[in-house]
Order: C-alpha cells, then sequence, then structure tokens
C-alpha cells in the first residue's frame, strides 16, 4: 500500500530556520485526505479486534507514575490499546464501547503493522528528518491518538525528552493529523521558542522494572501566557524539538480529534536502558 506526501521531498531555507527558531514546524497538506482515511480505517480494525479483557490500562500524562503497569511498560516493541482514564466507571469497568474509550495505540505501529509501516517510512519523510538535523534517524516509537469525543483527556505541559531520552537530547516528534485539530476538539498548543530552555525532568523505570519514576531538573513553573494553539486542518504535519513543551486541552466536544505520531532518535546517541521503552533485541530500532 503506498502512500502519496504533497510535500516536496526537501524543507526550504526559511522553513528550517522557523524550526530553529520556532522549535515547531507546521506544513499544511503534507498528507493527502485519502491517506488520512487509509490510517484512521485500520486504526479502527485494530481497536475493533482489541481484547479489553486482556488489560484494561489508561493513559495520562498526568500522574503517569501510577498508571504505568506491564502492559504499559513492555508495549515498546508491540501493539497495544491504552483507554481514556474517563471511560471508566468507579469499579474500573468500562462506560462505553471500545470504539469510544480508547485513548491511544503504540508503540510500535510503524514495524509491526504494514499500513502504518508504509505511511511511516518514505523518502519523503526522511529528506524531512536529514533537513531538520539529523543523520541517521531512527524511528523509536509510533502512537495513533484519537483524542474522544466528550472524554479525551488532556496531555499536560510536557517535553518528549522528558519521555524519551537520549544523550545528547535528540528526539524529535512527527505530528500528522488525521482529522481537522480546533480549540474545539483540543488541539495542540506550544510555546514558541520554548526549546531553547532546558530539559525539566526525566520519566525512567524504576530499579526493579516494573514501575517508573519521575526525576524533576527544573521546578520552574511553564509560563503558559506564552502557549499558542495549533490549529490545523488534517493532512498537516507538525515537527516538534525534542525540548518544546506542548500541550493539549481535553476535548469536550462531540468531535473526535485523530493524529498519528511517530518519534526519532539519532542513531548514534546513546538510549540508556533506564528509559521507559524498551524493545528486545529481535526487535532493533530502524529508519527509513
Amino acid at each position: 500500500m503506498g502512500f502519496f506526501f504533497k510535500e516536496s521531498m526537501s524543507l526550504t531555507q526559511r522553513q528550517i530556520e522557523s524550526f530553529e527558531q520556532n522549535g515547531y514546524l507546521v506544513l499544511e497538506n503534507f498528507v493527502s485526505q485519502e491517506d488520512c482515511v487509509k490510517l484512521r480505517v485500520r486504526a479502527s480494525e485494530i481497536v475493533k479486534y482489541f481484547d479489553s479483557s486482556e488489560s484494561v490500562t489508561i493513559f495520562t500524562t498526568n500522574e503517569q507514575t501510577r498508571h504505568s503497569d506491564r502492559f504499559f511498560l513492555e508495549s515498546g516493541d508491540k501493539i497495544r490499546c491504552f483507554f481514556e482514564e474517563e471511560a471508566l466507571d468507579e469499579n474500573g469497568d468500562l462506560k462505553q464501547p471500545n470504539e469510544f474509550s480508547i485513548n491511544k495505540i503504540g508503540h510500535a505501529m510503524h514495524d509491526l503493522d504494514p499500513v502504518f509501516d508504509s505511511f511511516s517510512r518514505t523518502e519523503e519523510l526522511e529528506a524531512v528528518a536529514k533537513d531538520v538535523g539529523f543523520k541517521d534517524p531512527r524511528i523509536l516509537q509510533s502512537m495513533y491518538i484519537f483524542k474522544q469525543p466528550k472524554i479525551g483527556g488532556e496531555v499536560g505541559c510536557h517535553q518528549d525528552a522528558t519521555f524519551l531520552y537520549t544523550e545528547p537530547i535528540s528526539v524529535k516528534g512527527f505530528w500528522f493529523a488525521l482529522e481537522d485539530a480546533s480549540l474545539e476538539n483540543g488541539c495542540m498548543w506550544t510555546i514558541p521558542g520554548g526549546h531553547r530552555n532546558v530539559l525539566k525532568s526525566r520519566f525512567f523505570r524504576n530499579k526493579t522494572g516494573d514501575g517508573t519514576e519521575m526525576e524533576i531538573l527544573d521546578d520552574s513553573p511553564w509560563d503558559k501566557s506564552k502557549l499558542v494553539p495549533l490549529e490545523v486542518n488534517a493532512g498537516t504535519m507538525v515537527i516538534l524539538h525534542g525540548l518544546l513543551p506542548h500541550m493539549s486541552y481535553a476535548n469536550r466536544s462531540k468531535l473526535t480529534r485523530h493524529a498519528y505520531t511517530m518519534h526519532l532518535i539519532e542513531g548514534n546517541a546513546d538510549y540508556p536502558e533506564w528509559n521507559w521503552l524498551q524493545r528486545s533485541p529481535e526487535m532493533p530500532l530502524r529508519g527509513f
């Protein structure tokens, strides 16, 4: 299954400079509407056949250490579904069907699912990765994010390098809007230029390997007065620097806000064993 990207294979010098200055870059009409539909259909198929009796693990960036169980920690080389916090009742049971309850699918869709693999590995994306500074880009993780109507949870202000740490810091996010993202349905917000600040925290596995902890490196609060919304149309690609603070508010509308995202790291960067996301030796990181 082939995918067609509308943008030219290389970024312009102005685009590269904008990314370096702001820490993010918005590329409109990067993905065709037909390809957005292909990913949405495939994600719905994955959810349809997900057995929620295997695990009802929720995903939230708020108090994430409280929700890090083995189902989550062992998902680095698997395809697993995670639930919205508000999808569960006081007894931990789902209040509505899977398709209206899933927060996201992760974290190795780009390696294990043919549809997402084909989308994730193209000459166009490799060229963009090189333009934003990668020499030997490797795709570390992938996620399909639903932002469900009414219960789509807030994603607190964070830096991706907190959760995917390398030395030196190299992670960047490639985020694709598969539906229009607006103020109404919980679009992304970011602080332009915030990537020039230090890393504020590190999220890591505990010593026993069965849970996680958060190390605070800088407890100064985010200046949320500088947040700007990224309202984008379906088919837009947003590139995010690993130190860029970004977030999204809860979705209380009747609309979904589907997106697909990949995180890349530099091939020669050190990826510590204490990072929460780990893969088996049988599935080494690959690039494009």
